[in-house]
């Protein structure tokens, strides 16, 4: 049985406290890595869309994809399929 311990968040969900890179990909604890992307923040489309684009031209596209979750998350439910592909898209870039 593995016994690794994993990282939750307040609520008992797993979540990842490793640094990460540019590009998302977890590095090593310890390592200096990229501040990551506030999660949970509400913007409007167009300011969803400026800031993703800002991210992906900075090289960073797991920033992006978590810019796009916030919006197909929080997104009206007509849009959610239109921000859940963008996010997809975005974090298909960091592989």
């Amino acid at each position: 049985m593995n016994e690794t311990r994993r990282d939750r968040d307040s609520e008992g969900r797993a979540h990842n406290a490793r640094p990460r890179d540019g590009l998302g990909r977890p590095l090593p604890y310890g390592t200096p890595g990229v501040e990551r992307q506030p999660e949970g923040v509400e913007r409007p489309a167009g300011e969803t869309v400026r800031e993703a684009q800002r991210l992906l031209d900075a090289g960073m596209p797991f920033h992006a994809h978590e810019v796009f979750e916030d919006a197909w998350k929080s997104g009206p439910e007509s849009e959610r399929e239109l921000w859940r592909g963008l996010a997809q898209l975005a974090v298909g870039l960091t592989h």
